[in-house]
């Protein structure tokens, strides 16, 4: 298994579960309220671990409560951990309301994240020596600039998040090997609202683009050519909170599967990939809450076998 380094996020999500969002001014109970640790890197590093994947995480927490037990967890996952940044900061926070259809609305508070601005000599060191560079946007650009850059420079796949979707530097998502975008990102970002036009658009100039779909699946698309559509597996959602974080880290944990450094993805390996990670996300938002609906393996392998 090749190694997964994860520049990202590391928040606390609040969740409050309710029957409908709140209109303008008003006010309505909820069905009930957790704490879950969460943060787009954070999933998608737990997601990868859990799945059985190799991974480093980088980022930043608050020297706080929520800092102390999203430390603890990355240890239990066997994530390691040891250039995860201290900032003067309070940790992230994502406050997330979960209507009883499963849908959810965020709204996230950088918090520590957003210290994030430059990678240190160590950090850098772990990026040079993956086999993966897994971002999102809830860092600032500067420092998943600097990290694609260096990434680039050492044969480093680099798969990018673009969540939420932010102003991004002229030629940013030129440089990202894959991006995966749901269908909302994506329009935003390409101005196509059709996915299939927008994976192309996104993939031109020899990159990999993979649009989710929520259940109706994902658009995997190649050098400006879509491949094709890979249908979602039939579920009952209970909270789709992780289903893209899951996604994610599903994916780069089966791409690792026996690749090579330095060597082009195959759409075969591309398409089988994609086939574990909508099998990984097909779980997840069966259980509620971020991390605590992910998959293991076993779970994933006894559903393909």
């Amino acid at each position: 298994m090749n190694t997964i380094a994860v520049l990202g996020s590391a928040n606390m999500d609040l969740v409050v579960r309710q029957a409908r969002l709140p209109r303008p001014g008003e006010t309505i109970f909820g069905a009930g309220f957790s704490t879950v640790p969460g943060g787009k890197g954070l999933n998608q590093a737990v997601a990868a671990a859990r799945l059985g994947a190799d991974v480093t995480f980088l980022g930043a927490v608050g020297a706080d409560a929520y800092g102390t037990e999203l430390r603890a967890l990355l240890v239990s996952a066997g994530i390691r951990s040891t250039e995860l940044a201290t900032a003067d900061a309070p940790t992230g926070t994502a406050h997330i309301s979960v209507v009883d259809s499963g849908e959810n609305s965020i709204v996230v508070v950088s918090g520590a994240n957003a210290t994030v601005t430059t990678l240190s000599v160590e950090q850098r060191a772990v990026v040079a020596d993956s086999a993966f560079l897994v971002m999102q946007c809830e860092l600032p650009t500067r420092v998943l600039a600097e990290g694609i850059a260096l990434a680039r420079a050492a044969g480093v796949f680099t798969v990018l998040t673009p969540a939420p979707v932010v102003p991004l530097p002229p030629g940013f998502l030129a440089s990202v090997d894959l991006v995966v975008p749901n269908r909302g990102e994506a329009a935003e970002l390409t101005g196509e609202s059709e996915p299939v036009r927008a994976a192309e658009v996104l993939s031109a100039g020899g990159r990999w683009a993979i649009v989710t779909l929520g259940s109706e699946g994902s658009v995997v698309a190649f050098d400006g050519e879509a491949l094709g559509l890979a249908p979602a597996r039939p579920v009952t959602a209970v909270d789709t909170t992780a289903a893209g974080d899951t996604f994610v880290g599903a994916l780069v944990t089966r791409l690792a599967v026996g690749y090579v450094r330095g060597t082009a993805v195959t759409p075969d390996q591309m398409i089988e990939a994609v086939r574990y990670a909508t099998v990984a996300s097909s779980i997840a938002v069966t259980r509620a809450g971020a991390t605590t609906s992910m998959p293991t393996r076993g779970e994933v392998d006894a559903i393909l076998a």
